[in-house]
């Protein structure tokens, strides 16, 4: 991603694990993004969320893409 101004969260996960999952749905789908959290480097991972950003324009192709990979109950 070249422009950090304009990323904004699609979802928030309580861990880096459940980030880095809906990240690869976001991958397959052809929607580039990132994880953003500040856990003090892993020393603390119970200590922030993870925000799984995205560009503006992508945020309802994202959300979209994220809710068809949820698994159905």
């Amino acid at each position: 991603m070249s422009k950090t101004a304009d990323l904004v969260a699609v979802a928030t996960f309580r861990s880096i694990a459940d980030a880095l999952i809906a990240k690869g749905i976001l991958d397959e789908a052809g929607i580039e993004s990132m994880i953003r959290s500040d856990n003090a480097g892993g020393m603390y991972p119970a200590m922030d969320a993870a925000y799984l950003m995205v560009r503006a324009e992508d945020l309802e192709r994202a959300g979209e893409a994220l809710s068809e990979g949820e698994p159905e109950e």
